[in-house]
């Protein structure tokens, strides 16, 4: 089907609509060097191994899902030192959400990326992503990783880790990543029970696999998250096919079976 550039308040997107009822959106963020209709191009036509004989993409295996593939600034940021994903793109990337919404439950819409792109979604996540279906990282790591670590740490002057409530900590956390804390209601339950899917090729040659080990180790011990990570022999700084695409398509069933909406895929 064809893809479609779309514009939201302050971020261009393509858009691979669905080809059955709307049920789920999929936002996607690709890397450093890359740009949002090379990567729906190739992301889409990658392949899961079943079913033999037939149609094995994830549009083609998901139809009712909505992907959108929002297209990074072309600015560099001198706080992250990186290509802008980071700073304004964590706004830019909420109105994204929230014009989904209109369309579906924010229960249904997942947010992932590959490389920085996942960098991105992660902050945007600890953001205001409370509520979410779900997350999908491949070949990335955590931004602050170190410092998340040491919000829960024992520190010299006698306070210990478990003095942290969970509130204090997740509030510490967003103001780490977005610069300020939200108003409102408690969001730490629903930000962990959110499922993470986190996917790394053993030879990526670009964001080594220890990254996204130690993300996998932050997220887990220090902020208590629900992660399932999957390592690959190979596949580079990419998504392993079939066995990485295969695991894709189980995380969304699994997750979409929690909400009570899976079709037959």
């Amino acid at each position: 089907m064809a893809r479609e550039r779309y514009l939201y308040a302050n971020m261009s997107a393509v858009i691979h609509k669905e080809t059955s009822e709307h049920t789920h959106t999929v936002i996607f963020l690709h890397g450093k060097d890359s740009n949002s209709q090379d990567f729906a191009d190739e992301f889409l036509e990658s392949e899961a191994s079943e079913p033999a004989g037939g149609s094995r993409t994830l549009p083609d295996l998901f139809p009712g899902i909505r992907w959108v593939f929002p297209q990074a600034p072309i600015l560099h940021s001198e706080h992250f030192n990186m290509w802008r994903w980071f700073d304004i793109c964590v706004t830019a990337l909420l109105d994204v959400i929230k014009a989904e919404e209109v369309l579906v439950p924010r229960r249904h819409i997942y947010l992932g990326g590959i490389s920085q792109g996942f960098a991105t979604a992660l902050a945007t996540f600890f953001a205001n992503g409370q509520g979410m279906a779900g997350l999908i990282g491949l070949c990335s790591w955590m931004p602050f990783a170190d410092q998340v670590e040491d919000l829960k740490a024992p520190h010299a002057e006698g306070r210990k880790a478990s003095d942290v409530s969970d509130e204090q900590l997740f509030s510490a956390v967003q103001a780490m990543y977005f610069g300020q804390r939200s108003q409102g209601e408690s969001s730490s339950p629903l930000l962990r029970s959110t499922p993470i899917f986190l996917g790394h090729a053993k030879d990526d040659n670009i964001v080594p696999i220890k990254n996204a080990r130690r993300m996998r180790d932050v997220l887990v011990n220090s902020l208590s998250m629900n992660v399932e990570m999957e390592e690959y022999k190979d596949g580079g700084h990419w998504v392993n096919e079939p066995q990485g695409v295969d695991d894709i398509v189980e995380f969304l069933k699994q997750t979409m079976r929690i909400v009570g909406c899976l079709r037959e895929v």
